[in-house]
């Protein structure tokens, strides 16, 4: 089992940003990859970005290339996402999310461990 525990979302005036956290615990030595999604009201979850554990490649989902950044701290077994430039299509519930199977995952099917989520609400 891995456990992970998401901090940094708020509020926030479009334009501004934010960086998010997510800590993993437990069996994190089986950690292929780590991935942020998120979840407006009445929306399914959608893709935001992800990262190999091992070898740090990135991907993105169109909507926030160039405005986010997801990084790594293999130490620190944490995953960090950086939200510039926001707007308020942003505005939703973002999960962290861990896969111990596959790389580069865009897909929900894709992620076995799941965080509880934090809001992230942008102003306009």
């Amino acid at each position: 089992q891995v456990q992970l525990a998401e901090s940094g979302g708020g509020l926030v005036q479009a334009g501004g940003s934010l960086r998010l956290s997510c800590v993993a615990s437990g069996r994190t030595f089986g950690i292929a990859a780590m991935g942020w999604f998120r979840q407006a009201p009445g929306q399914e979850r959608e893709f935001v970005a992800a990262i190999n554990w091992g070898g740090g490649n990135t991907y993105y989902a169109d909507s926030v290339t160039g405005r986010f950044a997801i990084s790594r701290d293999n130490a620190k077994n944490t995953v960090y996402l950086q939200m510039n430039s926001l707007n308020p299509e942003d505005t939703a519930v973002y999960y962290c999310t861990t896969s111990t199977w596959k790389l580069g995952g865009r897909s929900p099917r894709d992620y076995n461990y799941w965080g509880q989520g934090t809001q992230v609400t942008v102003s306009s």
